[in-house]
Parts: structure tokens; C-alpha cells; sequence
């Protein structure tokens, strides 16, 4: 394969293509299926004549804080915090911005009830101190943090439906998406035909949505971000695997997990730290079917699926979806992917 750029992950998408809500039902998305060069235009509902007895569903647990505070510094100016993690149960590593740089010692109030200290600057993330336990504070004090492209304050439906339906481990500032479409009648029915359920666990960072900055692919460094991935998740892929299933990964989250605990070889349980920046003429070990959105241009999520099914099967997906108005990114449609034979 001839060098990849950026330029071979550019798309124009009609700014009215990009879902600014949610559809009433979670399941009324629409589907579009992508296997080689055949493209299947569905619905969500029907995922269940997509799958078959024995696949495993792997899914990404994990819940969004409302890493989102806005404030002032003690100078009085403005500033609007970003939660990309938690460190420990006082301590958050934060995006600030703010018209001068907060000076480590200083203290920032943040919606009117807390104060947080600057403990010091880390690259382009600050290091804060909560007065007590930070993901409670934030879960009573903050604002869920909406994508940047929807144009839009957060509002009390988004409370929900920024939320999968088994979100449980606090930790993401951005909803894993592939997620947002199942509901639980759904998830009942597929279970009901035969198809298992298995978790993994991904916290997304606010760098989810950082541009790549340098036309040379390999010159990209990809943010880190913190997984687990339990026993009963890897003894659930061993057993569909060696009964014939596929594992269907739902979400680019889940996929990071799962090829990153196996890029030696065998799954490694337990938690882990990846910064795996999937493309074309990667090997994967594990995935077999992903069920994901549709991502934004020249992002490293488009260039993950291109890996994944194809990069001519991609463009040509994506210029199918643009001439059939499906709806793009976090609120949008979804697409089921099959992994492209890899040479």
C-alpha cells in the first residue's frame, strides 16, 4: 500500500447531515450494512437478522461525567473547564481555558460552589484539586459535555440519551456512541436469539476530539486513554470464538480495548493505558463485525474503520450514506462493518 495522508481521509458532508438530537426512539436509527463492496441499507431494529446465535456483543460500559464547569478565576476572569480524567478521588486532569493561563497555587470557582486549586500544567492538561470526592462534585455541580459540532447547550433529554442504556463505570467525557442505539428491548431480543453480552470498560478523553494536526500519519500521537478488561469478557470471547461466533464489537472504544490487550498475541486481562492509533495494514487479532457511527473527516476514528472494513469500501460507504441523508456523528445513523479479509 502506497503512504497514506491526511488528504485520503477528507469528505465533504453537508453541515444539515450532522444529527443535532436525538431520534424519539434509540433503536429508529438507521442502519447501514458494509460488507466488501455490498452495502445494505436498514434500520437499528433489524440488527438481530444481522447476527446469529453465538456472536457476543462486546460493549464499552463506561458512563460520562459532567466534566463540563464554568467559572471564574480569582482575578474574576471567566474560565470553562474540561474533565479529561480522574486521577485519584480528589484529583482531575482538565482541559482550562481561560484568557490568561491559571498559575499552579491558584484557585478557580467553578459554578458558583467549588473551589478547585491549580496544582500545576501538564502539556495541554492541567492537574486540578477537588474539595472532596471529584466525580461526585462533578456528577451534583457540572454540565454534561455535548460534542463540539452540536451546536447546542446540553439539555434535560441529553441527560439520558448521552447515556447507553448499561452505562455504569464513571469516567468518559464523551458518550461511546456505537452504544447510544440500543435499547433495552432490543438488547432483550438479541439475547433472546442466542446472541451473548460481554463489557469492557474505555474512559473517553476529551482528546477523542482533537484534530490530527500533521499531513504525515506517522508523525501522530495519539492521546491515552484508560481501559479494564475483565476475565469474564475474555473467557466470553474464547467461548464464541471456539463455537464458531464472531465478536461483534460495538464502538471504536470497545475495538481499542480489545486489539490493544492483544497486541502481543494472546488477550491480557486487566486494566491498561492504550494510545493505539489504528490504520490501514493493521492486524487485527480479535474483532470480527463493528458496529459504529459515522466520524468526522480526517479524524483518526475514520481512519480505525478504514483499517477495518477498507478504505475503498469506506469512501465509497460514506458517499453512499451522504446521498441517502443519513444523519452523521454522535446523534446520528450507525453502520455494521465486516472486518475486510486481511492479507
Amino acid at each position: 500500500m502506497t503512504s497514506l495522508t491526511l488528504a485520503d481521509f477528507d469528505y465533504a458532508l453537508p453541515p444539515e447531515l450532522i444529527a443535532q438530537a436525538p431520534l424519539p426512539q434509540r433503536s429508529a436509527s438507521r442502519l447501514l450494512v458494509v460488507e466488501g463492496d455490498r452495502r445494505t441499507d436498514g434500520h437499528f431494529l433489524d440488527l438481530p437478522q444481522w447476527l446469529r446465535a453465538g456472536d457476543l456483543l462486546v460493549m464499552n460500559d463506561s458512563r460520562v461525567l459532567h466534566a463540563r464547569l464554568l467559572g471564574r478565576k480569582a482575578s474574576g476572569g471567566q474560565v470553562e473547564v474540561l474533565v479529561e480524567r480522574l486521577l485519584d478521588p480528589d484529583v482531575a486532569l482538565a482541559q482550562v481555558r481561560a484568557s490568561k493561563s491559571p498559575k499552579p497555587g491558584s484557585r478557580l470557582r467553578l459554578e458558583g460552589a467549588l473551589e478547585v486549586e491549580v496544582m500545576g500544567r501538564e502539556g495541554e492538561f492541567y492537574r486540578l484539586r477537588f474539595p472532596g470526592d471529584a466525580a461526585e462534585l462533578l456528577e451534583r455541580h457540572g454540565r454534561l459535555p455535548l460534542p463540539p459540532y452540536i451546536e447546542r447547550a446540553a439539555e434535560a433529554p441529553d441527560e439520558l440519551r448521552y447515556q447507553t442504556v448499561y452505562a455504569r463505570e464513571k469516567g468518559s467525557v464523551a458518550a461511546p456512541t456505537a452504544g447510544l442505539h440500543f435499547d433495552r428491548d432490543l438488547l432483550t431480543n438479541l439475547r433472546e436469539n442466542g446472541v451473548g453480552i460481554a463489557y469492557v470498560t474505555l474512559h473517553v478523553g476529551a482528546g477523542t476530539f482533537q484534530p490530527v494536526r500533521t499531513n504525515d500519519l506517522a508523525e501522530h500521537r495519539m492521546h491515552t486513554e484508560h481501559y479494564v478488561l475483565p476475565q469474564a469478557t475474555v473467557d466470553a470471547i474464547a467461548a464464541a470464538k471456539a463455537c464458531g461466533g464472531r465478536v461483534v464489537v460495538v464502538g471504536t472504544t470497545s475495538l481499542r480495548v480489545l486489539e490493544s490487550a492483544a497486541l502481543e498475541g494472546d488477550l491480557k486481562v486487566g486494566a491498561g493505558e492504550t494510545a493505539l492509533f489504528v490504520t490501514p495494514g493493521f492486524e487485527f487479532r480479535v474483532a470480527d463485525v463493528l458496529i459504529t457511527n459515522f466520524h468526522l473527516p480526517k479524524s483518526t476514528l475514520l481512519m480505525l474503520v478504514s483499517a477495518f472494513a477498507g478504505l475503498d469500501e469506506i469512501r465509497a460507504a460514506y458517499d453512499h450514506a451522504i446521498a441517502a441523508r443519513y444523519r452523521f456523528f454522535s446523534y446520528g445513523d450507525a453502520m455494521l462493518l465486516h472486518r475486510r479479509p486481511q492479507e
